[in-house]
């Protein structure tokens, strides 16, 4: 149960930040413009939300690090996964409820080259949102409960494995003393002692 708690944390938060990344090269909104055509743009996530391919990049790799890390650290990352996913949550449905101008104003500008949110707002006739902000406000959603199931859970969760321990680790904490091959090391050279002085050393 322990083992699968912490599988199921880390398998949540890095499916969400790849959603997240995903997303963000995906349309998110279709603005036309009135420009006599009603010329059609379109408006990727990572122009409606500036912060949103690098906070999915950091819970991309807060989910890696959480497989690995101590007690301390997933109370800190546990905590870190609510404060990302509820900023995102606040952003990205601001874009889902409102399709506000400044989420298109990038595009618009680039297109257009005229840029001031009262300018561009004038040549926006309408704005239409695609599917991917609801799915990544699940995404979200998501986020935030592993972030709470991380923050009750991680006490119980077993600690990590002798694997990420250094060879040096491991020799250190292996008791001192004599060894077997030490041993037979100082009897080799006895024995060629015994040859330099005429003696036989199996007798």
């Amino acid at each position: 149960m322990k083992r699968r708690a912490r599988l199921l944390s880390v398998a949540a938060i890095v499916l969400c930040g790849a959603i997240g990344v995903i997303s963000s090269t995906q349309t998110w909104l279709t603005v036309v413009l009135t420009d006599g055509a009603h010329h059609a743009l379109e408006v990727p996530g990572a122009s409606a939300v500036p912060v949103l391919a690098p906070l999915s990049l950091a819970v991309l790799a807060l989910g890696a690090a959480l497989s690995i890390v101590g007690l301390a650290l997933r109370y800190v990352f546990g905590a870190l996964a609510l404060l990302i996913g509820g900023v995102l949550t606040w952003l990205t449905a601001l874009v889902v409820l409102q399709q506000p101008v400044s989420a298109v104003a990038a595009v618009v500008t680039e297109s257009t080259g005229i840029a001031g949110e009262a300018s561009v707002s004038a040549l926006v006739a309408s704005i239409t949102a695609t599917p991917w902000p609801a799915v990544t406000s699940a995404a979200w959603a998501v986020l935030i409960l592993a972030g709470v199931f991380v923050l009750a859970t991680a006490h119980g969760w077993s600690r990590t494995g002798r694997r990420y321990r250094t060879d040096d680790t491991a020799r250190t904490a292996a008791p001192a003393g004599a060894r077997p091959h030490d041993a037979a090391g100082s009897r080799a050279i006895d024995d060629w002692d015994d040859l330099s002085r005429g003696e036989d050393p199996t007798a």
